[in-house]
């Protein structure tokens, strides 16, 4: 059995682990993709305090190098149920068991794709996810944003102050996000507003250099020359190994606070997979030290001398 057991390996996941090593347990991590996580796809990461610049594929470098010198064991096994028991937690992966006295689950998220043709090859080369981690970059720039709600509606606002100019793309008539947000951004000069229309095409090969619009209403299509597209349609928390074991919201996500605490006992939210408003590098890495350090803790007060 492991003292603690870590679902997903992205900075949360990571720094989860490599605190729960650090404090003595026996840690095992979970991963069916890649190390990582989101940050890997960013070029260039300007927002973590104390390094001034880094590659995303660098930064996780070294954090799961970090976390392997503490002797963390780390397996590419996704995990397909966790379920509770009367001593601690039994994780399911593809290929075997594994039980824990405490799991960590990190899974993150996944963001909506616009499901386009070079969308995977130009994300991080002016296709991006995120305004707040990558926005800096597109100083003087001319920009769309896709998407129509509240996180496509700041995103905008948010690049407002940077960028020459702001497409704002949305496949309705109406905004879905607030109206306040929406009076904001039309007293933006440099903010366009396109609609109702969608994004049917990318245009570039090793860098975005436009995009191709098609009017929802009469097909008709058009071009638009862009240095970045900022797509912001929506998210999925990836939490249904989850889902009958541990309470969740309505979008999906693990409801836990600061303090990652979730409604089960020994179970630790941690990253963007949990409620939670600011999801940045830098909280990812917060919520895995408080969830490693809060498993650390149930696992030493554990008592299963009452369980016969």
């Amino acid at each position: 059995m492991y003292d603690v057991i870590v679902i997903g390996a992205g900075t949360a996941g990571m720094s989860s682990a490599l605190y729960s090593a650090r404090g003595g347990m026996h840690t095992l991590v979970l991963e069916k993709q890649s190390y990582g996580g989101q940050i890997v796809v960013s070029p260039e990461v300007e927002n973590y305090p104390g390094i001034a610049k880094t590659s995303g594929f660098a930064f996780a470098q070294g954090l799961y190098e970090q976390m392997l010198q503490l002797g963390v064991e780390y397996k590419s096994e996704g995990v397909t149920e966790v379920v509770l028991q009367k001593k601690g937690f039994l994780v399911t992966t593809e290929e075997r068991q594994y039980e824990a006295k405490s799991v960590i689950v990190a899974t993150g998220l996944t963001k909506r794709k616009l499901q386009l043709p070079l969308e995977e090859t130009l994300t991080g080369h002016g296709i991006s996810y995120c305004a707040t981690c990558d926005g800096a970059f597109f100083r003087k720039k001319q920009v769309g944003v896709n998407g129509g709600g509240n996180t496509a509606l700041e995103d905008a606002l948010f690049l407002s102050q940077y960028c020459e100019k702001v497409f704002l793309i949305h496949r309705r008539e109406e905004f879905r996000g607030e109206q306040f947000l929406v009076e904001q951004l039309k007293q933006c000069k440099n903010v366009e507003f396109l609609m109702p229309y969608k994004v049917v095409e990318l245009a570039g090969t090793q860098q975005l250099k436009g995009i191709v619009l098609e009017q929802t209403v009469t097909g008709e299509k058009s071009s638009l020359q862009l240095d970045g597209l900022f797509v912001a349609i929506g998210q999925i928390p990836e939490n249904q190994i989850v889902a009958g074991l541990v309470e969740l919201d309505e979008g999906g996500y693990i409801v836990a606070g600061e303090d990652t605490v979730t409604s089960v006992a020994g179970l630790y939210a941690a990253g963007d997979c949990r409620t939670k408003e600011v999801r940045q590098l830098t909280t990812a890495a917060a919520d895995g030290a408080i969830a490693g350090v809060h498993a650390i803790r149930y696992v030493k007060e554990l008592d299963y001398s009452y369980i016969e």
